[in-house]
């Protein structure tokens, strides 16, 4: 039989053939041309037929492949009688290619353990497909409705589409039919492809991904640098079937990589009920091999396992080194009949001496537990953060902790992919969240609450002396399990007669401790007739809302407020349990001397991962109450209430709008004469200016917030994914001490010795009001310059301190100078001394080594204590201005000169210097012992979680080791910095300001030339631009302006500051 146009002859055929694989190819190559074009198709598939014939027996046919460099066989795919179809089918091989053996056979035995309906009228893949036996095995037996055959070796596709006419036409060349009318050519093509990039490159969604992908026991990262064509050599070809190259995923190190790829790949084009079916050697271990696909969040099933031998030419000495060199062991066994496991070592000893060493065979059948939320993480992984993706772990035992945390991961993966900042959120509480949490109230227990009766808080515990310092009672009485983190001068300066006479001091907070019991709680209240009231309820009267009412109707008769607590209570569930004083709020209001304090604590991914609530149905109570979160807390730390309100939205997502109505409420009843706000909080908050939250008008643009609105680096993004999807962090992960240490030492050469306390916070606002109640027990004043932080100067003031200005002058640029430091401080008992440095907020100047030396020189000579605040710096744009501090030896020189009483404290925040955006970690460095332990008997300081302390090492470590995009990113956002300022300080010159030119940070201060006493008001009513008056710089006539924003935003601030002035000219 001949072959029209190609060979005379079969023997021409076979002797071109017998000349080299590749000669076997080539004419394989030209036959298939034939088979796909439908004129010559049959002939084409009778002289296959034929070929077949001339070597039928298993002898010539072994015979063929050694001599003529191919070999067509019979693969029997059904034994049972009963079964209707074809039970084999013909394939030929080539060298070059993967020659089917007990790996694909064990895989397709896996794939016949699934119902029959596993790939019926599916959408199929086959990864690594060799010569598209399985490919076609699955047509011929489930009918799909299509199979993709794909492979990297160009000459396994080209073989793999011979097998397919070989199969879909009989010895005669015609069509063979199934049941369906549809021959296997309808249902299976073969393609080219590194892994899945064919599908992924033509928008190709799959039912089930199966893959028989072999294992690299000696990985070589040269092999894959050589181009991949159909005209390399054999020996190349066929090295494509065991994938040479590393893929940059943890698994390398087991050979398990490119099966890793092929998971994660398939996570982006499977469909959300597919399922993928893989091949795994148990040589790395069985845990190992099934952990894989748990940590991708694929549920898994072991389908089918078997032993099979270790080829005797493998070897598996790498796998032996690996061994040496870690606490892992791999997993062979001794012959075919061995049940218990050796180690590496031990079979390639055994090997070495002539024994049969065997390892397992698995078939693992895998599917999504939540489809489109892992689906979300893998393509917010892929643009960029591939090299985290090996951190990621989403395998639990529990099925709640998974839902919970997958969900959140895919919502913060879905925030760092599309938002390049985080952004403004008022002092309240992310406007989201508290929506969130108003809809689970009005939805799950009908109280009829929006996000303005909601005011979110670090913690419980902050939250509660928040309210405590905000009312300054002269005696409140506080639940003996809600007073353990309150200051211990308010638990111990109470004599009983000084309550009879009513003549308690009103700047001593008095706090009495009472029992969880409500009619002991009600008789201390008749009796000691306190301001306010701050309790829980015992779980047994909280069912019911009777001892509630009971507490509001005595607190109300006495004139006193109450908090009550109801944490311990408040479930967030689908099925909530019953809750007492939610019941009440569903038919009454929540009078105006109570409100309702909740933390939210109880997670089940996140240990001590801590956000609380006020809810208050009084205008007043919520904005006092946020102003006081803005001006002692900074802000509740953005991720604590991305994360609670994930779980908020799942819970409200399935349900349908205005469906559950709150239930009629009575009318409120009356209240008597309070407690109203202290009288130093209510000047304090009248006269701060506070970052502007009085309207809904989203157009507002805010230069009045410390905080940066400019790009976030892909490596931030990536620390702070990373944070949350480990799992087990060691603590040596998240001790940042060391990476502080180094970093302050880096930058200001601060002297730290090993009495050194260090001290973490969310934000660096809490650790400074600490400092304040320091001051203010030891009875000192505290010292600011003028041109200092006004929220600084504003909470310690709400806290009550002894506060002095320290002139300063507007040739000097408003710095320090020693002459009036001296004039000051000599007049003052017990001085402290407040520092912004090197970068001064507001100005942007700069203080150098020489300057800050002689400044904490005169501090050392009265005595002074010293807080240098530093979280404005690390952006200095200005290199003039800018040659660092190394302030060690001086330092140490200050404090053997200088008078006992003196110390320097460094306050700092890493999320300007580490381009955080608005996830901020404030630090403290204190050396003096009487400090610490002062510092120390102010307990209620909210400490960063582990995620965020995780970031911040990684951040730290990253920066120090001059890796990654981080140093690069700093000083494009410096560069940025200087534009913006010139641009800005350009604008505002036009339009008749005068302005201080800065060097650094984020902020600048202008003068206008008219004289307007509210010019901030004016500002915001002609522009809806927010800027800081002179009252915040404490410079008379001097705004401060901040620039760190998205770039329309700063374009816009331009407009503004234009229109400002034709709305002044006219």
């Amino acid at each position: 039989m001949a072959v029209k146009g190609l060979w005379g002859s079969m023997d021409e055929f076979l002797n071109h053939c017998q000349q080299s694989g590749d000669s076997a190819y080539s004419a394989f190559r030209s036959l298939l041309e034939r088979l796909e074009d439908p004129k010559t198709r049959a002939e084409a598939r009778i002289f296959l037929s034929d070929l077949q014939k001339r070597f039928g027996s298993k002898e010539s046919a072994d015979q063929c492949l050694q001599t003529f460099h191919f070999l067509i066989q019979d693969i029997h795919i059904e034994q049972y009688d009963a079964y209707q179809r074809r039970k084999k089918l013909t394939m030929m091989v080539i060298p070059s290619i993967f020659i089917p053996e007990d790996w694909s056979f064990t895989f397709y035995e896996g794939l016949n353990r699934h119902p029959d309906s596993i790939f019926k009228d599916k959408t199929v893949c086959e990864l690594g497909c060799g010569n598209g036996w399985i490919s076609i095995a699955i047509a011929e037996k489930w009918l799909p409705l299509k199979v993709y055959g794909l492979d990297i070796n160009p000459r396994a596709v080209k073989i793999s589409w011979i097998n397919l006419y070989l199969n879909a036409l009989d010895d005669n060349g015609q069509p063979v039919y199934d049941e369906e009318g549809k021959t296997l050519l309808d249902r299976v093509e073969f393609h080219e492809s590194d892994l899945l990039a064919y599908c992924r490159d033509n928008h190709i969604e799959l039912e089930r991904i199966v893959g028989c992908i072999p294992q690299i026991l000696n990985p070589n990262p040269d092999a894959m640098s050589k181009m991949i064509t159909e005209n390399a050599s054999e020996e190349f070809l066929h090295s494509l079937s065991n994938y040479c190259a590393l893929q940059g995923f943890v698994e390398d190190q087991f050979g398990l990589g490119l099966i890793a790829r092929a998971v994660e790949e398939g996570i982006s084009v499977i469909k959300p009920l597919g399922i993928m079916i893989f091949n795994m050697g148990g040589r790395p271990g069985q845990r190992v091999c099934k952990r894989l696909f748990e940590r991708r969040g694929l549920r898994v099933n072991k389908i089918w396992q078997t032993k099979i031998l270790q080829a005797a030419d493998t070897d598996i000495s790498a796998l032996v080194e690996i061994e040496k060199n870690s606490p892992h062991r791999f997993e062979f066994f001794m012959g075919l009949g061995g049940d218990k496991p050796i180690c590496a070592r031990t079979a390639w000893a055994y090997g070495k001496t002539g024994g049969r060493i065997s390892h397992a065979l698995s078939v693992f059948s895998c599917q999504l537990r939540q489809p489109n939320q892992v689906k979300v993480i893998f393509d917010f992984l892929k643009i960029g953060f591939r090299e985290i993706s090996n951190s990621l772990d989403l395998s639990f035992e529990d099925d709640s902790v998974a839902d919970e945390k997958i969900s959140f991961l895919a919502y913060l993966a879905s925030v760092l992919k599309r938002s390049s900042f985080f952004p403004y959120e008022p002092p309240a509480g992310s406007r989201r969240f508290r929506t969130l949490i108003a809809g689970f109230m009005k939805t799950y227990h009908h109280v009829p609450l929006n996000s303005d009766n909601v005011i979110v808080f670090p913690s419980r515990d902050v939250a509660i002396e928040n309210a405590l310092r905000l009312f300054s009672p002269r005696l409140a009485i506080v639940d003996e399990h809600l007073s353990r983190h309150l200051p211990k001068q308010w638990l111990t300066s109470l004599a009983v007669e000084n309550i009879e006479a009513d003549k308690l001091s009103e700047d001593r907070l008095t706090v009495i401790e009472a029992p969880r019991q409500s009619d002991l709680m009600i008789e201390l209240i008749k009796k000691l007739k306190p301001q306010v009231v701050v309790t829980g309820m015992a779980h047994f009267e909280a069912i019911t809302s009777s001892a509630f009412q009971h507490l509001l109707d005595t607190t109300r008769e006495i004139g006193s407020r109450i908090f009550l607590d109801i944490s311990d209570h408040f479930e967030l569930s689908s099925l909530p349990s019953s809750n007492g004083v939610l019941k009440y709020l569903a038919g009454n209001p929540l009078p105006p001397h109570a409100a309702i304090i909740c933390g939210l604590l109880k997670n089940q991914v996140y240990s001590d991962l801590e956000v609380a609530f006020i809810i208050s149905e009084e205008e007043t109570i919520f904005k006092a109450l946020s102003k006081t979160v803005e001006l002692l807390e900074g802000n509740t730390a953005p991720i604590s209430q991305y994360y609670y309100g994930c779980l908020l939205h799942d819970l409200l997502a399935f349900q349908l709008a205005d469906r559950h109505l709150p239930g009629e409420r009575k009318t409120e009843a009356k209240v008597g004469e309070m407690i109203g706000f202290a009288s130093s909080a209510i000047s304090v908050l009248d006269h701060a200016e506070l970052s502007i939250t009085e309207t809904d008008n989203s157009s507002l643009v805010h230069m009045d917030v410390d905080q940066s609105f400019l790009p976030i680096p892909s490596s931030v993004k990536a620390a702070i994914f990373e944070s949350f999807s480990r799992q087990n962090i060691a603590e040596t992960e998240i001790d940042v001490t060391t990476s502080i240490k180094q970093f302050i030492k880096s930058n200001y050469g601060f002297l730290t010795t090993s009495n050194t306390e260090f001290i973490y916070a969310d934000c660096p606002p809490p650790l400074f009001n600490k400092l304040v109640l320091c001051c203010i027990q030891e009875g000192g004043t505290l010292c600011f310059p003028a041109g200092s932080n006004g929220h600084y100067v504003s909470a310690a003031r709400f806290l009550k301190a002894n506060t002095l200005t320290i002139p300063t002058q507007s040739e000097l640029g408003f710095k320090l100078t020693e002459k009036i430091l001296a004039g000051v401080l000599n007049t003052v008992k017990r001085p402290w001394v407040y520092i912004s440095g090197p970068t001064i907020n507001p100005t942007g100047l700069i203080y150098n080594k020489e300057e800050m030396e002689s400044i904490l020189s005169i501090c050392a000579k009265f005595g002074a204590r010293v807080i240098i605040d530093t979280s404005f710096s690390g952006l200095e744009f200005d290199s003039k201005c800018c040659n660092g501090w190394d302030l060690e030896q001086s330092l140490a020189k200050l404090y053997c000169s200088g008078q006992p009483s003196f110390c320097v404290s460094l306050l700092g925040e890493l999320s300007l210097k580490m381009l955080m955006g608005g996830l901020t970690f404030g630090f403290l460095v204190l050396n003096q012992p009487f400090l610490i332990d002062t510092f120390h008997s102010f307990p209620g300081l909210n400490k960063p979680h582990s995620t965020l302390k995780y970031t911040v090492k990684k951040l730290l470590d990253l920066r120090e080791q001059k890796a990654g995009d981080l140093l690069e990113a700093i000083a494009e956002q410096k560069k940025l910095l200087g534009s913006r300022s010139k641009h800005l300080k350009e604008t505002l010159e036009k339009c008749g300001w005068e302005v201080l030119e800065p060097h650094a940070g984020v902020s600048m201060v202008a003068k206008p030339k008219l004289e307007i006493s509210n010019i901030r008001e004016a500002m915001l009513k002609a522009t809806g631009l927010c800027i800081n008056s002179s009252s915040w710089t404490g410079i008379p006539g001097y705004s401060r302006f901040t620039f760190a924003l998205e770039d329309n935003e700063f374009e816009r601030t331009l407009d503004c500051i234009v229109k400002f002035e034709a709305v002044l000219k006219n």
